[in-house]
């Protein structure tokens, strides 16, 4: 569960804000600096509200249905009922408010930067947060931080509305805040810096300035996350050793893996968002009333199964499960969330890809242990490369994916066979002739 929030950090942040020397160094700034300043702040505090209040609904809704164990044939109904009229709340309001609002919200961020989608921030904000909740706390396998991302973005948009930003400076605004809602979602600036460049690929009329409004919406937004979520890795994880260069073979073999995994997620991803678009028959909130429904259903089959997947990953770790057990874990949550993100729900995709890759990771590690103990001796040691191989692979933002796993877990001594898999990943999935997914995402929505 998240951290509480803590009222001496917001005192001190306001008393900040209200001394003399920070009003003197506003005064030197370029506006756009402390415009993308504010913008971060803004996003880190309400997505790390947004991240607070998702865990709190979650972890009450786990508590809940281990309550519902004394009841076989009850619990199960009660669970169905509950997860899908949360989802079917969340497809109505999406689909009657903001229907640009469906899936991460990336691929929108990336047509408005491009100039083929309008960004209309005062319909997106707040549906997103409240849909984000409903989805989210259902079960859905899917992740924080498509809300967290395309909630900065709209804030961005707001805040150059407000201070009557041009066009070029309101699309910096926008990109700035975008990769501070990756900052916010997984206390990552450095991959919310890097998330911009790499995937989104803007061009900007000064470059110099946008690299600097980037940087500080990241600073920003994770100083406003942490004000309420507290300090520390998302993923609070053992600090592995610096495995043998003798190893190496196997992160390199566990690269070419998830570059195939990858690769089938992105078609299968695909090939789902075509079903549940041909079922024009069927009203859009009915295909949430069942989609919700199955997601109750798993929740109180087996809970693990549903979830973004940070308790997975967390639960993997501290659980010694045998390989099959965790190999047929990794099918299931892949195809779970191939059906959740397809099925048009907003949310994203990261977090359940790094719970797959866990699985995925972990159940060949324990393999290799067996056969070469002496050359992996942790078998977690995989787990970590592969969750950075795999969103390398589909995303294919290498850098990105490996500053993502380095922050989110502190092994920043593992940096070395974390490359060497995102590499082999990135080089694989692109081999096999696979995109990114989000660029396929984005054609997608600009044909509609």
């Amino acid at each position: 569960m998240e951290s509480k929030p803590n009222p001496q950090n917001i005192n001190l942040l306001h008393s900040i804000f209200r001394s003399t020397a920070f009003k003197a160094i506003l005064g030197k700034l370029n506006p756009i600096l402390f415009w993308a300043a504010l913008a971060g702040l803004m996003t880190g505090l309400i997505g790390g509200s947004f991240r607070f209040l998702v865990s709190v609904i979650l972890d009450n809704r786990v508590r809940w249905i281990h309550s519902l164990d004394q009841m076989p044939g009850k619990g199960a109904i009660i669970s169905i009922v509950v997860s899908s009229v949360m989802v079917y709340l969340g497809f109505g309001l999406m689909r009657r408010f903001a229907p640009d609002t469906s899936g991460s919200g990336i691929p929108q961020i990336e047509g408005m930067l491009s100039g083929h989608l309008p960004l209309v921030w005062q319909r997106v904000l707040p549906i997103k947060f409240a849909t984000g909740l409903l989805i989210l706390g259902s079960g859905m396998v899917m992740g924080r931080e498509g809300p967290t991302i395309q909630m900065g973005g709209s804030i961005g948009k707001m805040v150059g509305t407000w201070f009557r930003a041009s066009h070029e400076q309101t699309r910096v605004l926008v990109a700035a805040n975008a990769g501070a809602g990756l900052a916010t979602a997984f206390n990552a600036p450095l991959a919310g810096i890097l998330f911009v460049f790499e995937e989104m690929k803007p061009v900007f009329e000064d470059q110099v300035h946008a690299y600097r409004a980037i940087t500080l919406s990241c600073i920003t937004a994770t100083i406003g996350q942490q004000l309420i979520l507290g300090t520390g890795p998302v993923l609070k994880l053992t600090q592995f050793e610096t495995p043998p260069l003798a190893s190496l073979w196997i992160f390199a073999l566990l690269g070419v893996a998830f570059g195939i995994i990858g690769y089938y997620f992105n078609a299968f991803l695909v090939k789902s968002l075509d079903f549940f678009s041909s079922l024009r028959g069927i009203p859009y909130q009915l295909t949430g009333l069942f989609v919700g429904g199955f997601i109750g259903l798993m929740s109180w089959l087996y809970a693990p199964t549903t979830g973004g997947g940070e308790e997975m990953i967390i639960w993997s770790f501290n659980n010694v499960e045998p390989t099959d057990f965790l190999l047929l874990l990794f099918m299931v949550r892949f195809g779970m969330t191939i059906l959740c993100y397809g099925s048009g729900a907003p949310g994203g995709i990261f977090a359940p890809m790094l719970s797959i890759a866990t699985l995925f990771s972990l159940g060949v590690a324990k393999q290799i242990y067996l056969w070469f103990p002496s050359i992996l001796p942790v078998p977690q040691v995989l787990t970590i490369t592969g969750m950075g191989a795999l969103v390398s692979a589909t995303v294919r933002a290498p850098l990105t994916a490996i500053l993502l796993t380095l922050e989110m877990t502190a092994n920043y001594q593992l940096i070395l066979p974390i490359l060497v898999s995102c590499f082999m990943a990135s080089a694989t999935a692109e081999g096999l002739g696979g995109r990114p997914i989000y660029s396929v995402l984005l054609e997608r929505r600009l044909k509609k």
